[in-house]
């Protein structure tokens, strides 16, 4: 015989309330009205194509061989760090070592909570570029620190960063700068001359920084500059990728941190404890993704550029406001064109109105005001998905 179990009395909620505020994520929602309403889900960034069959093909041979079935070495296998020490000496000029400077993880996602928890203590102060990808801000509130925003205001056509604002807010308890370039979801990419001005005050002022690098290639304009790479910097720099984004395979969760041996092992002593190891087979893959050579990632660019402007330009044609992105496979719009003003409640009413999901970039700020009318659109997808969804925006013309 059975009996139904009461619930703990308790006037204190289960959820930790450093993480009270954030509940099921937007892409979570907008991903179960996509799939509920049978409408083209634009929202969540991920392709809807598999990467390069000999990777796929790499990591099938990697499993039926043996090869990472087990737990692998806790900072990840060496071919891997081998292979992503390369990567950064061959499109950066960077030299790390891959035994000492190179740590593998579940994605980019866990990297930056291994790497805020690691590096943060309560009452530390980071700066965040606003909008922001919603796990920096848990990762803060997880530390015990204390998030400032500054923002990536409209300006002539994209999102652009006030350096004067960005000196102004760091404090004497401003421990850590937590960066994203190409930046989700304004697609901002920042300028040689921007990175500059923030080496120089990372320096000034003594500040180790994060940077999140994951769509590193894919820069539709210019190139992508590593903040490591410029004075000062290598020292107090934690950089982030991974391999989602780059080679289409972001269910393989397969990240990774490059930094100086003194970082690594601090990140390490978190990581450790998060997931130990993960994604055995699939680094043994991913190190011959990093391999490929420079036609893949061209192509991979030209796709992408190609599908954004499909994209861009039917947005425009159904009357957003378009910031063409310079990076990333994300274009943000403004909806206040077509008489609207609450991105959340158009988002939440667009898969009704013409079978399309996307994202409202409110959830990506402290002041919800700064982004209620903006929504982000990905343009990683088939291009006939892309030109299906555009006919189906065009409605809101009409």
């Amino acid at each position: 015989m059975t009996t139904m179990s009461t619930p703990v009395s308790s006037d204190r909620p289960f959820l930790n309330r450093r993480l009270a505020a954030f509940g099921t994520t937007i892409f979570a929602e907008m991903s179960a009205l996509a799939t509920r309403t049978g409408s083209i889900n634009l929202g969540q960034g991920f392709p809807d194509t598999d990467g390069p069959a000999q990777i796929a093909e790499a990591a099938s041979r990697a499993v039926l061989t043996g090869l990472g079935n087990q737990y692998p070495p806790g900072p990840g296998v060496p071919e891997l760090r081998t292979a992503i020490a390369a990567h950064q000496q061959r499109f950066y000029g960077l030299a790390h070592d891959p035994d000492t400077e190179v740590l593998v993880t579940a994605g980019a996602t866990e990297a930056i909570a291994a790497s805020l928890l690691a590096l943060l203590e309560p009452g530390d102060e980071v700066i965040a570029l606003e909008p922001y990808y919603d796990s920096y801000a848990a990762c803060i509130a997880m530390a015990g620190a204390v998030r400032v925003p500054v923002t990536l205001r409209p300006h002539a056509g994209a999102f652009a960063l006030d350096l004067d604002e960005l000196r102004a807010a760091v404090t004497p308890r401003t421990r850590l700068l937590l960066l994203n370039t190409p930046h989700n979801p304004t697609g901002t990419v920042l300028t040689p001359a921007e990175l500059t001005a923030i080496a120089e005050l990372a320096v000034e002022r003594d500040l180790l920084v994060v940077t999140d690098e994951v769509y590193e290639h894919l820069v539709f304009e210019g190139a992508h500059t590593p903040l490591a790479g410029l004075p000062g910097m290598r020292e107090r720099t934690v950089t982030i990728s991974s391999a989602g984004k780059t080679y289409s395979f972001t269910g393989w969760k397969v990240g990774w941190i490059t930094s100086t041996p003194e970082l690594i092992s601090a990140v390490r002593s978190v990581k450790q404890f998060l997931t130990y190891v993960s994604s055995g087979p699939f680094q043994y893959a991913i190190a011959e993704a990093l391999a490929l050579p420079d036609s893949y990632y061209d192509t991979l660019r030209a796709d992408l550029a190609a599908k954004r402007d499909i994209l861009a330009d039917g947005l425009a044609a159904a009357g957003f406001e378009v910031f063409r992105p310079r990076g990333t496979y994300f274009i943000t719009t403004d909806i206040t064109p077509l008489g609207e003003k609450d991105g959340l409640a158009f988002c939440r009413a667009l898969p009704e109105r013409c079978g399309v999901v996307a994202i409202p970039n409110q959830v990506f700020y402290d002041d919800r005001s700064a982004g209620a009318t903006q929504v982000r659109w990905a343009f990683c997808k088939r291009t006939g998905v892309l030109e299906e969804a555009v006919e189906r925006l065009g409605r809101l013309a009409h």
